[in-house]
């Protein structure tokens, strides 16, 4: 028996049974119903007629290469196409994989993401080749989906080896080398910036965390000290200190030889950042699973690694995807930190168009864009980790 077929059946009711039970079940609840729905008709009318009326959209239309891809080489877009074409194809593997066999919502909603993505290829004010390429990505996000969806059984023990493995050919295309010609690290700016340093901060910070967490709980006392002493100064500072540490102290404090590129820097000081934080939330995950199991387990003669890697970690993890994925959507906005330094990040790139005379006191339109482009992001980590958690059964006991 499933997960699926374990859960009690879901009673429908109808849009107006709804709103009897929820808004307007007693006088009061309908009078507040009422008051709201009309101030938010007030502010709807209000933002709507500045959107459509007053808003002068210009700025984003004419800057649109800007807040994407920054100043990469406009002859070498054609990686950060595949770039982004190797992400979609991958996402739309998992995305068909982890949807459960009998729900037919997880079609209808890559359906309409495809249809949206065409939607845009359309309506957007682009030359042709920007047109083909979203093109034939939606397509990709659809024909990838059905495939995921068809071959799961066969896809999802392969799907963490394939990203993992697409990283490094992610990094290669973006930065050249190895044939490619190389793009200088200030070249990479606006949202393709800051995605590389939220995701390879993720990357990295991820496994370091749960070392920490391993290492709190470790019988030696010089690891375990070690551990916590490190997490708990690093959870007591401000990320825009270990920013400015890692910018603007470790270049002067190491020879001329050994200085690393501003974006390594960057991410070092993300991870050390982020990793102190992840690793407490592990550190939850793994005094949440019983001592029973893993001595259960050693008792039947595994290994104490094999134990931590088949037994505790899976169950610690599967506890704490939402704590999880709640730090990498803080660390992808904490990002935005690094346009003090120079970097020119999604933010960075918003104050440099802002910095252009005939956009001068656009800041409404520019930030709006911004803001619209940050919540995609993080909304979609969002739904990727819901998704995570009912595949995983999350909140459900197993049976």
């Amino acid at each position: 028996m499933t997960l699926d077929d374990a859960l009690p059946p879901v009673l429908s009711i109808t849009p107006w049974q709804w709103l009897r039970r929820n808004l307007f079940n007693t006088w009061y609840n309908s009078l507040l119903t009422l008051v709201c729905l009309w101030l938010l008709f007030q502010v709807l009318q209000a933002v709507l007629g500045w959107v459509f009326t007053q808003a002068q959209w210009t700025v984003v239309q004419t800057n649109l290469r800007l807040f994407f891809i920054g100043r990469y080489p406009p002859n070498l877009a054609w990686r950060l196409w595949l770039v982004l074409g190797i992400v979609v194809g991958l996402a739309g593997l998992s995305w068909g994989s982890l949807a459960p066999a009998r729900s037919p919502w997880f079609k209808r909603g890559v359906t309409i993401v495809t249809a949206i993505a065409l939607g845009v290829t359309i309506l957007l004010p682009l030359p042709l080749p920007p047109r083909l390429w979203l093109g034939a990505i939606a397509l990709l996000l659809f024909g990838s989906f059905w495939l995921g969806r068809r071959f799961a059984t066969l896809l999802k023990p392969q799907l963490v080896w394939a990203w993992l493995g697409a990283f490094p050919i992610l990094l290669w295309l973006i930065g050249g080398g190895l044939g490619l010609r190389s793009v200088s690290t200030n070249f990479w700016n606006g949202l393709l910036l800051t995605m590389l340093l939220a995701t390879t901060s993720i990357v990295l910070a991820f496994p370091f965390s749960v070392l920490l967490a391993l290492g709190r709980q470790s019988n030696l006392p010089v690891v375990r000290w070690f551990c916590t002493l490190f997490v708990e100064i690093v959870r007591g500072l401000p990320l825009i200190g270990i920013l400015f540490l890692a910018q603007v102290m470790l270049p002067l404090i190491l020879p001329v030889e050994l200085r690393l590129d501003r974006l390594l820097r960057a991410i070092a000081g993300l991870v050390l950042f982020n990793a102190a934080y992840l690793a407490e939330n592990v550190r939850a995950g793994l005094q949440a699973v019983p001592r029973g199991q893993s001595e259960a387990a050693r008792a039947l003669g595994l290994n104490p690694l094999w134990v931590l890697w088949l037994i505790v970690l899976p169950q610690a993890l599967r506890v704490v995807i939402p704590a999880i994925v709640g730090q990498f959507i803080s660390l992808f906005k904490d990002t935005s930190l690094l346009s003090i330094f120079a970097l020119v990040e999604l933010t960075g790139i918003a104050r440099s168009i802002l910095a252009q005379p005939q956009f001068l006191g656009r800041y409404a339109e520019v930030y709006l864009f911004v803001g619209l482009l940050y919540w995609i992001v993080c909304y979609s980590m969002s739904i990727a980790s819901r998704r995570l958690e009912q595949h995983l059964g999350v909140g459900h006991k197993r049976t």
